[in-house]
């Protein structure tokens, strides 16, 4: 493999990559794997790619692995890149959409989990604990389970009830927390020793940022070497744009694409830090965002970790950050579902947020635009509101409907 260290993202501090790590041991910053591009370039063509299977695991050389045999897989492959029809994406011309919600367990926290169990499992790690809004615990504990590593999961208490389901019959031990995620990161944070469980928190450990690189791999290859003008990407605690930044830097450097799209920011208007801070040109999020609520459970994360690397990602490739309503969101949810696309409700507040970029005058309609999709709304029916609240209940004998 290629990996030749691990370097903090604040101070530069280096680390061997066959250690277990968790976050800086100076400064407490966000740490990330390098590797030997120049060796892998001289190595590795893109000839060789096209003469594997379309998988996730297709560039295993640049994942944190010591070896293939480590890998934990239950399957992933590469998700729908598809183009949607112009009567549905105008004024947009050249609009797609990327479907993870396809992805083992539904959603893209299983790219993350699948790198970081392998390697955990490598190091020999037993248990593990976990903060979440309920997708990355699920996949955690699907991951987990099959590596035979014990899950621990803590969630908010109105964590959608079917995720909650999933983790407990994947055989993770389940925790609801009277409190948002920051309040079970603490939990997690406070007892992670006295249990001896490694905590994959996001953005709290290498290993995750690596799973959602992959993501930029798979779907420049997708779009034939040529990657998109834009990608709209729903946000909570930051992992996934993180991720895509890091795996278009590694593409440039490769020497593979010769542009970087520009990675768009997507947050509810109920939780919003991210959006926040970009407005005021922060460099990082200073305050816990208050009462924060929204429809969208995976975006509800008031104070995310490390949230200087996002923000840095925005910079860097000249992006912004978007919030849209819940209203805005549970609309767009219709409009994918009229296209047969399940799109969760963090997936569809990317639709949102590109007619709002439009109307606001920031686009003209001619970039090639990307709305990555992350989850898969079949995990999300228990939450959404019904127009009417009390169902009727018919007898077998009915001969009319009592509404009409």
């Amino acid at each position: 493999m290629y990996a030749v260290g691990v370097e903090c993202s604040r101070c530069g501090r280096t680390y061997s990559p066959d250690v277990l790590l968790t976050v800086c041991g100076e400064c407490g910053g966000a740490l990330l794997f390098r590797y030997d591009l120049a060796r892998f370039a001289d190595e590795f063509s893109l000839k060789d790619a096209e003469r594997r299977e379309d998988t996730f695991w297709k560039f295993i050389e640049l994942l944190p692995l010591s070896s293939p045999k480590s890998v934990i897989s239950l399957g992933e492959p590469y998700t729908p890149l598809l183009k949607l029809p112009e009567d549905f994406s105008k004024p947009f011309r050249n609009l797609y959409v990327k479907d993870d919600g396809r992805l083992p367990t539904g959603t893209f926290k299983a790219r993350g989990m699948s790198v970081a169990v392998s390697k955990l499992k490598e190091l020999g790690v037993k248990r593990v604990a976990i903060p979440s809004a309920g997708n990355a615990a699920a996949a955690l504990s699907a991951y987990g389970m099959k590596a035979g590593i014990e899950v621990y999961a803590f969630m908010p208490r109105d964590v959608p009830e079917n995720i909650l389901k999933e983790c407990a019959f994947l055989g993770a031990k389940v925790y609801l927390v009277d409190g948002l995620i920051n309040d079970a990161a603490s939990i997690v944070g406070r007892l992670s020793k006295k249990y001896s469980w490694f905590d994959v928190s996001t953005n709290k450990q290498p290993y995750r940022f690596e799973g959602y690189k992959a993501m930029a791999f798979e779907l420049t290859e997708q779009f034939h070497w040529d990657p998109p003008d834009l990608i709209f990407f729903p946000t909570g605690g930051g992992e996934g744009v993180i991720g895509l930044w890091k795996g278009f830097k590694e593409l440039t450097e490769l020497g593979w694409v010769d542009k970087t799209p520009r990675l768009v920011v997507v947050q509810s208007s109920g939780c919003a830090p991210f959006v926040e801070a970009y407005k005021r040109g922060e460099t990082e999020i200073k305050e816990p965002w208050e009462n924060a609520e929204t429809i969208a459970a995976g975006l509800r994360v008031p104070k995310p970790y490390a949230s200087y690397l996002t923000l840095k990602a925005i910079e860097e490739t000249s992006g912004m950050a978007v919030a849209v309503d819940d209203e805005e969101i549970l609309s767009s949810m219709k409009s994918l579902f009229r296209l047969g696309i399940y799109a969760c409700p963090e997936a569809a507040a990317t639709l949102a947020a590109l007619n709002k970029v439009y109307e606001e005058g920031e686009l003209d309609g001619d970039e090639k635009t990307l709305l990555y999709l992350t989850g898969n709304a079949m995990k999300y029916f228990d939450i959404l509101k019904m127009e009417k609240k009390v169902l009727p209940i018919l007898d077998r004998n009915v001969d009319s409907l009592p509404d009409h």
